[in-house]
């Protein structure tokens, strides 16, 4: 078989060749083929940003190892139904051809094929076959996105039966490790100096360097706070501000209602969102926009909000759906503006023409929002960047400052307190059809869930400042140009936060208004219910012991002789609380 056709990667710009395929290596995979042809190695893990190239890099290395005999068969493993059909795609381009609709029932493909893509849940449930078919000819293994051989004991049992006997394995992955410690089959480890044991990549390359070659787009994230407002199943109403500092319940639960369909926030930062995408498509005419929903639930009440704003309807693409395949692919060829997913698209998915993004879940492990945000930097001309819309969490505004900090997988290590890791990847990545969010466990009632601009994250620095939906400090961020350089992007950003300071120094400052003694006293017993009230959720304590260990702490009458000045002490105190201590 000759190796011309896969014998090169796409260049970054002008122009983009069909996704696995091209008629130029890349300089990153020009390096890792020579490495990986200079050692012949039986195992081989190479880790590339998403939209870096890898499938190429994969298929490159297939040509190459069938032209010389040294295999005759590939198979290749995804995490998911629809990357099978895009990997057989992609390598139907190069002359190679790979069943993507094997069954375990069938035992063997026609002769018509050089290989079959299977999922790692196909593998864990027959790893025998897998193994026989292994055995019975020279193959090469593809694991991609090989974190997902660790997604479960079956899963990595499997894969590890089923491969020993593999001529070549060649693992993949976009996205850092998972940081449990369960070790990933095929994977070499190495121990530092502190005796913890790390993963070790053959061949690395980053989304910074990547973005310096202009190989992935920037990214700037536009983050949304605003004033939620919810009654709980005991009747008690609580507010809060996303975006301020919250105790943990109280970050759950005002994050579910902000991303809560029958609330304004989601609908005013959809908005937001088509605003900008009106805008990119100015220099970006065919630019689309994904909305990462949580569930099924939301993510058709998603697309309705969606029609009644751009009065054109979105796809929408659930887990469950027979033709979510077909769907995604018919989305990716279109002049489309929205489409609305669940899970379907926070992985290895190729639509290299998404350029705004709402992530509208409440998932926040590292792996899944790496994952997530991968979908809007596959670069395809010089200029693009992408725009991604999120809450004002603290959780999602660290893994947006971090892009381009990589997490090596480690074993030997204590298992995170809070959860937020990649232990939650399964759960994250199984089928929702119901609401599954933050706070979740605390059923309540959304009463009043109402967005403000927040600020503006981009290459490790904030910019802008906040302000309210619909603004002209707003629009200054929503109407960047669709085609800029990063330098013109930070550039751009920096004089638009300059000018609104300026007009701040510059504009008088209104006056207070005058407030009765009632209503400021009335207001503050509002303010310190809704506390007692999320502190109740949090410890478990009834009402009327908070307000007690309130006024043995702070001193003062009941709540009904308090002053003013006495209720704002007790704000204060159980604010103290929700950062001091841990029940």
């Amino acid at each position: 078989m000759s190796t011309f056709a896969a014998s090169h990667l796409s260049p970054s710009y002008p122009d983009r060749a069909a996704w696995g395929t091209a008629p130029k290596l890349r300089a990153w995979q020009q390096e890792a083929f020579d490495l990986y042809s200079s050692r012949e190695p039986r195992d081989f893990l190479a880790v590339a940003t998403p939209g870096a190239g890898k499938t190429t890099f994969a298929l490159r290395i297939v040509s190459d190892l069938l032209a010389r005999g040294i295999i005759r068969s590939v198979t290749i493993v995804t995490p998911t139904e629809h990357l099978k059909q895009q990997w057989a795609d992609a390598a139907a381009r190069v002359g190679i051809a790979i069943d993507p609709e094997f069954k375990n029932s069938q035992g063997t493909t026609s002769r018509d094929y050089v290989g079959v893509a299977i999922t790692y849940a196909q593998v864990s449930m027959h790893p025998a076959l897998h193994r026989a078919r292994t055995e019975a000819r020279k193959t090469l293994v593809i694991f991609d996105e090989v974190h997902h051989a660790g997604d479960a004991k079956s899963w990595g049992d499997g894969v590890r039966d089923a491969f020993e006997p593999a001529a070549r394995r060649l693992a993949l992955t976009g996205t850092p490790f998972r940081s449990d410690v369960n070790p990933i089959p095929f994977v070499t480890y190495a121990e530092d100096g502190d005796g913890v044991r790390r993963s070790v990549s053959d061949y690395s390359y980053g989304y910074g360097p990547a973005l310096a070659d202009g190989v992935v787009r920037p990214v700037i994230f536009l983050a949304y706070a605003g004033e939620m407002r919810w009654r709980t199943r005991a009747g008690d109403e609580i507010a809060a501000t996303l975006g301020t500092p919250l105790t943990k319940d109280q970050l759950g639960q005002a994050w579910k209602a902000a991303l809560d369909p029958k609330g304004d926030w989601i609908r005013q930062v959809l908005t937001a969102a088509d605003r900008r995408l009106t805008e990119v498509r100015r220099g970006v005419p065919d630019a689309g926009a994904l909305v990462i929903a949580t569930d099924h639930e939301t993510a058709r009440a998603y697309a309705k909000h969606i029609r009644a704003i751009t009065g054109e309807g979105a796809t929408v693409v659930l887990s469950d759906d027979p033709e979510a395949s077909k769907k995604i692919k018919q989305f990716a060829d279109a002049p489309d503006r929205w489409m609305v997913a669940v899970r379907m698209v926070s992985e290895g998915v190729d639509i290299p023409r998404l350029a705004v993004g709402v992530y509208a879940t409440s998932i926040s492990t590292p792996l899944f929002f790496a994952q997530a945000v991968g979908r809007f930097v596959r670069a395809r001309k010089r200029g693009e960047f992408a725009s991604v819309f999120l809450p004002s969490v603290p959780t999602l505004m660290g893994l947006a400052g971090e892009m381009e900090t990589e997490r090596d997988h480690v074993l030997d290590r204590k298992l995170p307190e809070e959860g937020l890791d990649d232990l939650l990847l399964e759960d994250a990545q199984r089928q929702k059809d119901n609401p599954d969010v933050l706070g979740d466990e605390l059923p309540f009632e959304t009463l009043e869930a109402v967005a403000t601009f927040d600020r503006v994250l981009f290459d490790g620095g904030e910019f802008g400042s906040a302000a309210e939906t619909g603004s002209p400090e707003e629009e200054d961020f929503l109407g960047l140009p669709g085609l800029l350089e990063p330098d013109q992007v930070r550039t751009l950003l920096s004089k638009r936060q300059s000018d609104q300071l300026k007009a701040k120094r510059n504009k008088p400052e209104p006056k207070e208004p005058q407030i009765a003694p009632h209503e400021l006293i009335a207001n503050l017993r509002k303010e310190l219910n809704g506390l007692v009230g999320a502190w109740n959720h949090r410890t478990g304590q009834p009402h009327g012991v908070i307000h007690a260990e309130l006024r043995r702490a702070c001193g003062g009458p009941a709540i009904a002789q308090a002053s003013a000045e006495q209720i704002q002490e007790r704000i204060g105190k159980i604010r103290q609380w929700a950062t001091q201590r841990s029940h």
